[in-house]
């Protein structure tokens, strides 16, 4: 059912309707004083969303800003992060910033940056690259009603123009299948993009009707009449189902010679331009405004113990032990979650829904959502656990590298990884993953080798701050290491070797550790030592065990892994060796990937590629 104006919303306290008008004047003032003092950023999206968000922030948002972190407190996500001016003159209105840091608006140093980042307390996630909000804002509520029934309120400002992605209707589906009625996204529907009017332009039935295929209700307002939209406001808050805001406004609205004018997305006011556009406004000193505390309130506490992870003897796929691995810890731990692209009978992390079931969230086959979804329940202290296959992470790469953005702390499994995964074919062989997690700031990647080794490893990504990606193997791979044995982040094994004989370093991780490990044994026959080195820290990479195996070998070193040449093991070597001062004296062998594989059984495709223990052994035998 869609909502239009009613006879509540006539009636509406015209003392009310004058404090919004108050705060609506100011954030448009506020807006166009610190973009034109930065000579750049985004007034006229913020001008647009103004009278919206006066609204929430004087009747609807209950919000202690003196505490940011209460958890009683509701959640403004600004998924347009481009109307940063307008997220900064609302900080101004709430008195949490003053005028003098109003005007610091995008220069270096400041925390006002040209979108909102989480340096500011009041931020919970960075935005800015369209379309992640609302799918964040949907994981954030899906947690707090399941797992707490949480009093508070999750809202977010979307752009229409960023409803061309699919990740916004990814967040919409998934919004109304778990009939999420805690949640309320707002289209601030003005009409323009960047270079020009949008596709649906102000067809707000178009949009109305598409959020309603999804489960919404929805409430069609007029965005710049405060009476209607405080009524939209109070019934969406109340509501018993999903309910969508989508608000008709008007891109510059308050300024003349800017409304609904194409040519101004992005761009600052001159100053001349903005005293014209002060004077129309109303050019009043800011000054800050009461707002709604919350309702005291505190989620269950965290109840934390030592896992009883499984132990192996037998060959078991490092997919399976991460499975395993994550329901000991889920035992163990109430605040980690899990999140599944729908494939967790293959990742294993069904094993979950066995000891927690409240505590698994299915996102089906939508890894941006999973990952957006990952980041709005860190917010809320949960530790995240999403899984996949590891091809498929690279179509949620954006929500990843904005999750770094973000200071997020989330935990990646990408299973079937490298041409080991085998009949498959190509389509499903993550062969660039190690690549795209290393380049992403501040992240660890891990690899492990085998069941006892994955086990440990989830458990230090339990507590492990960034972004932390492990790769996980689709095959059975033999148990190298004890049940005791300990595997610090940084740190590597020498698992074949050790001594002054050593005449080669070989370095492998995961699959290829394996066929690392036969060549070596069948060399050691041939009488020709060599020493095997388990990266399975990949990122952050044991430089100092590198380099000192690299000397005590005479700088002979083999890389062999099941990855692309470009960004993996091999590339985080040659990182090491270059900080540590070897590269010249380097004799260096790189086994990896570099022709399209096909189909095949995963031995014929481990030696197709170059890189089974056949293929290590002779590499090793060329250089000496």
């Amino acid at each position: 059912m869609r909502y239009f104006r009613s006879v509540a919303t006539v009636a509406a306290s015209s003392t009310r309707l004058d404090l919004y008008r108050q705060i609506a004047r100011q954030l448009r003032a506020d807006s166009i004083r610190s973009s034109t003092a930065a000579g750049s950023g985004h007034p006229t999206s913020s001008l647009s969303a103004a009278d919206l968000m006066a609204v929430l922030l004087a009747g609807h948002l209950r919000y202690d800003w003196s505490k940011p972190r209460d958890p009683a407190n509701d959640h403004l996500i600004f998924s347009k992060g481009h109307a940063s001016p307008l997220v900064y003159a609302v900080f101004r209105a709430a008195g949490v910033i003053d005028d003098k840091e109003l005007l610091t608006f995008r220069r270096l140093g400041s925390r006002l940056q040209g979108h909102p980042t989480p340096v500011l307390p009041w931020v919970d996630v960075a935005t800015g690259s369209l379309g992640q909000g609302m799918p964040i804002a949907i994981g954030m509520a899906l947690a707090a009603k399941r797992l707490w029934d949480a009093p508070f309120h999750v809202w977010t400002l979307v752009g229409d123009s960023e409803t061309a992605e699919g990740s916004v209707w990814e967040a919409f589906d998934l919004g109304g299948h778990e009939s999420l009625n805690n949640v309320t996204p707002i289209i601030d529907v003005n009409r323009l993009g960047q270079r020009g009017p949008t596709e649906l332009e102000w067809d707000t039935d178009a949009y109305a009707a598409r959020i309603e295929s999804f489960g919404w209700e929805v409430l069609v307002i007029d965005g710049h009449d405060l009476a209607e939209t405080d009524d939209a406001f109070a019934r969406a808050r109340d509501a018993e189902r999903p309910t969508a805001i989508v608000a008709r406004t008007v891109k510059g609205k308050g300024v003349s010679f800017i409304e609904d004018k194409e040519g101004w997305h992005g761009k600052a006011l001159s100053a001349d331009e903005a005293k014209r556009a002060l004077a129309e406004i109303g050019d009043e000193p800011s000054r800050t405004f009461e707002t709604t505390k919350p309702d005291p309130w505190r989620p269950p506490q965290t109840t934390k113990k030592a896992p009883q992870f499984k132990t192996y003897s037998e060959p078991v796929a490092t997919r399976r032990a991460y499975g395993d691995a994550l329901a000991a810890l889920s035992v163990a731990r109430s605040d980690v979650v899990t999140l599944d692209a729908e494939v967790s009978n293959s990742t294993h992390s069904e094993e979950v829904k066995k000891v927690a079931p409240e505590r698994f969230f299915e996102m089906y086959i939508a890894e941006q959502k999973m990952v957006a979804a990952a980041v709005g329940m860190q917010v809320l202290g949960l530790r995240p656990f999403a899984s996949t296959f590891a091809a498929f992470f690279t179509r949620a790469y954006d929500f990843i590298r904005m999750a770094a953005i973000s200071r997020a702390n989330i935990r990646l499994s990408g299973s079937h990884a490298g041409v080991s995964i085998g009949e498959d074919g190509p389509s499903q062989m993550a062969l660039e993953d190690l690549a795209m997690m290393r380049a992403v700031h501040g992240s660890t990647v891990l690899y492990p080798c085998d069941g006892n080794q994955t086990a440990k490893l989830v458990a230090a990504m339990a507590d492990r701050e960034g972004i932390v990606y492990m790769r996980t193997t689709r095959a059975n791979t033999p148990v190298i290491y004890g049940a005791a044995d300990e595997f610090a982040i940084g740190g590597s094994r020498v698992v074949r070797g050790g001594g002054a004989d050593d005449r080669v370093t070989v370095i492998a991780a995961g699959i290829t550790l394996h066929e690392a490990i036969k060549a070596a044994d069948a060399l050691a026959k041939e009488g020709t030592k060599v020493r095997v080195i388990d990266v399975y820290s990949v990122k952050p990479i044991d430089a100092k065990t590198l380099l000192a195996a690299l000397v005590a070998t005479n700088g002979h070193v083999v890389v062999v892994e099941d990855h692309w040449p470009e960004g993996g093991i091999g590339e985080a070597v040659l990182d090491a060796c270059a900080e540590g001062g070897l590269v010249t004296a380097v004799s260096w062998k790189h086994l990896a990937v570099r022709e399209m594989p096909g189909s095949g059984r995963p031995a014929e495709l481990l030696h197709a590629a170059g890189i089974d223990a056949d293929c290590i052994a002779t590499a090793v035998k060329s250089l000496l």
